[in-house]
């Protein structure tokens, strides 16, 4: 019986009385035993893996040149220390991930009842296992939250950092745009160089590195209520939220891109919601196909 139909044998602990007598005999017995208690250390210490080279250099061969058996013992150990490193990975990963496609929005419940409403094209990650002791939330995309009183609870972007306590506030973190609205209590935000604390009806927002801030009236954002609004707002970052809302691509001729834009649009209706944006910036729109919309401005 050739050594490789032994080994898999052994691994699988189906081997005879004669069969184990005759393969623990066998050169290469020693290091395969090695592997197999490396794996079990990895086991129980789940939390820190060890990397390939530590496990290497416990299993670091005697001076003495290389022989196809020893690559192929080393071959074996690379596969058995991925596999359980990847096993381990994915067990003890306690992050949760929750995402939306475009014209898609969901409401997240966290573990401490605090609530997040995802907008169209999003994403969260929190980490379930560590969440009493950090309340963490990474946000791609749009999203409100209803923050339950407690310790201090972060939604990190990649363009900023908001920090609470316990309030009602969204966050938009789009390509070369970041904007936060407190609805209830204080929020502190952190992004680029710019740091403000916000209470109820602030607005925080860079586009394209310019801050600017404001004030709204609403006590909620009205795209919960399936309407987009804007005050004050270039046009191309309008017609993004267009093409999210309803999964169509845009193409924006003749028009300056810059141009400030305040209204809004309802998602239920792609041709009212044209209307809506084309009309008072003096444009016209032409549904081409099913997913493409061509908009130009209106010649004076």
């Amino acid at each position: 019986m050739n050594q490789e139909h032994l080994l898999k044998k052994w691994l699988n602990n189906e081997l005879s009385k004669d069969e184990r007598e005759s393969f623990e005999q066998s050169a290469n017995f020693k290091d395969y035993q090695k592997i197999i208690d490396t794996a079990q250390h990895f086991k129980s210490n789940k939390d820190t893996l060890p990397s390939f080279e530590t496990f290497k250099e416990i299993n670091k061969p005697k001076a003495k040149p290389k022989s196809l058996k020893r690559i192929v013992i080393w071959q074996v150990a690379a596969v058995l220390v991925i596999a359980l490193g990847l096993y381990f990975t994915f067990l003890y990963d306690t992050s949760s991930v929750v995402k939306t496609n475009v014209a898609e929005k969901t409401q997240v419940t966290l573990p401490d009842q605090s609530l997040v409403s995802l907008n169209a094209s999003s994403k969260i990650t929190f980490n379930k296992k560590n969440w009493n002791a950090e309340r963490e939330v990474l946000l791609k995309g749009e999203a409100f939250f209803k923050v339950e009183k407690g310790q201090k609870f972060d939604v990190i972007t990649t363009q900023g950092k908001v920090t609470v306590v316990g309030t009602q506030f969204n966050v938009k973190q789009r390509a070369n745009y970041f904007e936060v609205v407190c609805y209830e209590g204080v929020v502190n935000v952190v992004a680029d160089t710019i740091t403000r604390t916000l209470t109820k009806g602030n607005v925080y927002r860079l586009i394209d590195r310019k801050f600017t801030q404001g004030v709204i009236l609403e006590n909620k954002p009205q795209w919960l209520e399936n309407i987009s609004t804007f005050k004050n707002v270039p046009i191309k970052e309008v017609l993004s939220e267009l093409e999210r809302q309803y999964g169509i691509e845009v193409s924006l001729r003749n028009t300056n891109v810059n141009r400030l834009f305040t209204g809004g649009f309802t998602h239920h209706n792609l041709e009212d919601a044209l209307k809506a944006i084309t009309t008072p910036m003096n444009m016209t729109y032409k549904i081409s196909s099913e997913k493409l919309v061509v908009i130009h401005a209106n010649k004076n």
